[in-house]
Parts: structure tokens; C-alpha cells; sequence
């Protein structure tokens, strides 16, 4: 079958919705499939590289275009820039060039046809008189409450969040609208921005639309004679990551392959360089001359084990820490913790420390590095992040699909790099420590969490 022409409605319908985690709106959906195809579009900032987890979203966007949907890919550019200005507008030009290249690419892999698949950028109608309009008249109607609830699973949560955190809702909503679409699909975590959409769009006279949702954490293939039997084992951690991860390795780079090859030709490796600029020993990047990129790689994270704690001499609140982080001597680390776990706890306590701050002096007493902890305002609660339990001193951590980049050596404070990636740091609703939603893993594969604390900023 291609193109879905030889489809019934009910066959697209079931094409449309399997392997979803939950469809809001399929009577709607339905209704429209007995008159013609669906319009529908899924919609991706323009900020870090795509990576193997895009064919998630694109293995779906896949059943969409064979079952005849008419599919928009929205480039969030203004978005993107709006998401802490973590790339000026001529990097995003770029990279939107980049990723249209790389999901076409995907598709072409496995074989879908393109005929009913556009692209748009955010700015080809979010800078309009109309749309900044309309922008205004649902910030008249949406509450702080509603806007930051809507977000809370997507956006950085900070302890005083910025408005452009929460408009991302509101423009997400708006586009549905602007794109003229029937529905749009994202993630499980996307739900509440679709609510809010469906909530606040019928306000402005704008119809509701239906919403489709993918289902976040797990995919993959193996050797299981069906694919639920790998799930489940996987998800009662009987299927260990860090093996599934070898085993699948050489079906991932077979399926990489045909892209590589598209990438290989020189008008692309010429675009790569551009969008993503290569950061030379002077600290600057090359080619056109932006601001480096910051990606958690540039993070020096390891396990570290507390080998000797003391309560500062001239400051009742901090703990002066001697951590082993798998170097010639440990460390001297200062930590706010002392009214969160006393000190016979803190003692041979296995911890996950940021080592490449620039060393600060605390009351007279240099700190060389940063315990890293799951904490929240109100009411202050703080927990150590918890490394796996067969984790030793001085193991690195990664941020899954991340794994590649080098760290700095140091962490440059006026450029704020780190302050930029905390902002992206928390913990998920499992307890599993995060950034922008991808896991901080050891080598083997395990994750770093908190004990108790669900959805708090890490600091």
C-alpha cells in the first residue's frame, strides 16, 4: 500500500492509532475519514542535533503518511529561540535546513512516501500581526496556573520561571490553528499543552482539535519472538539497558547507514559544519563566528564517594566534604547541607558531583565542585542524587544521546554555561534524573535518582 488511497476509513483510522498511548478527540477523527484525509502536524525545536530517539516520532509519522494523512512538520524555530536563547537566529536557519535534511532522510530509510509531508518554520507565521494578536487575547484568557501546569512537562521548572516558559503552551495551542490542522500528535508528556489547547482555543472562536499521543520511554528491536515480550522484560528490568543496547547496535547502524550516506555528500557536510560549528582551542567556534553550543556533554559529572565530612568553622549551615572522585586525592567540596541530612549519613555517602565548576571560595574554604541534588523551595526540601548500586569513585555520568562530547576542562562562569544546562535539569515523575527528558546514565547503562523527590530541578 501506498499513499493510503487503498485504504477504508476504518483501516486509516486504526493505522493512525496504533501503537498510541492515547487519542483525545477519535470520534472527531473518525467523522473527518468518512469526508476526506486528516491534517495533522508534529512539531520539533531546532535546537540539538536529531538523534536515534527521532525515529520514535518518525516511525509514527510513517503510519500517518501511509495511511494518507496530510502531515506538517513544524520547525519550532521561535520556539527554540525563546527556550533560554539557546542558539541565535543564524544557527537556526541553519539547523532548520539540517533537520529537514535529516528527517527526510529517516523516512527514506524506511520507506515511506513523502508526497503528503511539508515543512514549516514557526517564523513564517508566528511574527504576524494576526497570530501576535491572538497571542495577546489568550494570555487574557489563560491563567499563570494554567500556563505553567500546561508546561511543567516540557518546560524547565524553575523556582521563578520566565514568561517565555509560559507563552510555549499558548504558541503550541495557537499553532494548531495557524497550521489549519485536524490534530496533532506529540508525546505523552505534551497532554496538558493539548488540554490547555483544547480548553482556551474554543474561547477565541478557534474549533478544538484531536490530539494523539505517543507513548515516552521504551522502543527498540531484539530477537523476542513479539515486541510486547521485550517491553515488558525491559520494563521490569529483566532486560538490562546496557545490553539491549549492545545487542541492538548493529540493527541501529544498519538503519543509520542510508542517512550517513546522504550526509556524506558535500553540500551537507558543508551545512553540518555551519549549524553546528566545531569549537576551537581558543574557545570560540568556527566557521561563522557564533556562540559555542551548550549541550550537557560539556558537563564533567562522576560518582563520588564522601570519604571525610566536617561542619564548616565559619558557617553553621555548609559541610566541608572530602570526596573521592577516582583521582590521586580527594576533593574538598562545600555543600548547603547540614539541615537536610546530618552528618553521620553524609559519612562513606556515594554522590553524583559536578567537578569542572570553577573552584569558589565558601567562607574561606575552596569548594572544587558541586554535590548535585534534587531540591525544591516550598517547603525547601533537598535530597543527594542517588548513583546506581554497583557504581564506584570517579565513574563518569552521561546524558543519554549525549555520550560523545568531551567536557570542559572548565565550566567558563561568565559565559553561564552551567546555569544554562540547570535549567534543563530534574528529576521525572519516576524519580529518574533528566535533562530535557533525556536519562543521566552511567556506561553501563543505569540510571541516576532521587529517593522520593518527582519533578524537582536538580542544583
Amino acid at each position: 500500500m501506498t499513499g493510503g488511497q487503498q485504504l477504508t476509513p476504518d483501516e486509516k483510522y486504526n493505522l493512525i492509532s496504533r501503537n498510541l498511548q492515547e487519542v483525545l478527540g477519535e470520534d472527531r477523527i473518525k467523522e473527518i475519514l468518512k469526508e476526506r484525509d486528516v491534517r495533522l502536524y508534529w512539531g520539533t525545536a531546532t535546537t540539538g542535533k536529531p538523534h536515534i530517539a527521532y525515529f520514535v516520532p518518525m516511525s509514527k509519522i510513517a503510519d500517518f503518511l501511509r495511511a494518507g494523512v496530510e502531515v506538517t512538520i513544524l520547525f519550532a524555530d521561535l520556539h527554540a529561540y525563546l527556550d533560554n536563547m539557546k542558539a541565535p537566529w543564524d544557527l537556526l536557519e541553519l539547523r532548520v535546513q539540517y533537520y529537514e535534511h535529516s528527517i527526510k532522510a529517516m523516512l527514506n530509510s524506511i520507506g515511506v512516501p513523502l508526497d503528503k509531508l511539508k515543512f514549516v518554520k514557526g517564523t513564517d507565521y508566528e511574527l504576524s500581526k494576526e497570530y501576535s494578536l491572538d497571542v495577546y487575547k489568550m494570555t487574557s484568557v489563560v491563567t499563570e496556573h494554567d500556563a505553567k501546569k500546561a508546561g511543567a512537562e516540557v518546560v524547565k521548572q524553575v523556582d521563578n520561571p520566565l514568561l517565555s516558559g509560559l507563552l510555549y503552551p499558548i504558541l503550541q495551542a495557537l499553532d494548531e490553528e495557524y497550521l489549519k490542522v485536524d490534530a496533532q500528535f506529540g508525546g505523552v508528556d505534551q497532554r496538558k499543552i493539548f488540554t490547555l489547547a483544547e480548553k482556551y482555543l474554543p474561547q477565541l472562536g478557534y474549533k478544538k482539535r484531536a490530539h494523539l499521543m505517543n507513548p515516552m520511554e521504551y522502543g527498540g528491536d531484539l530477537n523476542f519472538s513479539v515486541y510486547d515480550e521485550l517491553e515488558q522484560a525491559f520494563a521490569k528490568e529483566i532486560v538490562h539497558p546496557g545490553d539491549l543496547k549492545a545487542a541492538v547496535e548493529i540493527y541501529i547502524n544498519r538503519l543509520l547507514d542510508p542517512i550517513r550516506k546522504t550526509f556524506d555528500s558535500p553540500e551537507l557536510k558543508k551545512l553540518t559544519e555551519k549549524a553546528y560549528p566545531v569549537q576551537n582551542k581558543k574557545g570560540t567556534t568556527g566557521q561563522i563566528g557564533t556562540s559555542e553550543e551548550i549541550v550537557p556533554s560539556r558537563l564533567d559529572i562522576r560518582i563520588g564517594k564522601i570519604v571525610e565530612v566536617s561542619k564548616h568553622p565559619e558557617a553553621d549551615s555548609l559541610y566541608v566534604e572530602k570526596i573521592d572522585l577516582g583521582e590521586e586525592k580527594p576533593r574538598t567540596i562545600v555543600s548547603g547541607l547540614v539541615n537536610f541530612i546530618p552528618i553521620e549519613e553524609m559519612q562513606d555517602k556515594m554522590v553524583v558531583v559536578l567537578c569542572n565548576l570553577k573552584p569558589a571560595k565558601m567562607r574561606g574554604i575552596e569548594s572544587q565542585g558541586m554535590v548535585l541534588c534534587a531540591s525544591v523551595e516550598e517547603p525547601r526540601q533537598v535530597e543527594t542524587l542517588i548513583p546506581p548500586e554497583n557504581a564506584v569513585p570517579g565513574e563518569r555520568v552521561f546524558v543519554e544521546n549525549f555520550e560523545d562530547g568531551k567536557p570542559d576542562e572548565v565550566l567558563n562562569p561568565k559565559k553561564k554555561v552551567w546555569e544554562k544546562l540547570q535549567a534543563d535539569l530534574k528529576v521525572n515523575l519516576e524519580c529518574v534524573a533528566q535533562w530535557q527528558g533525556n536519562n543521566l546514565v552511567t556506561k553501563t547503562g543505569d540510571k541516576i535518582r532521587s529517593k522520593t523527590m518527582v519533578g524537582a530541578p536538580i542544583k
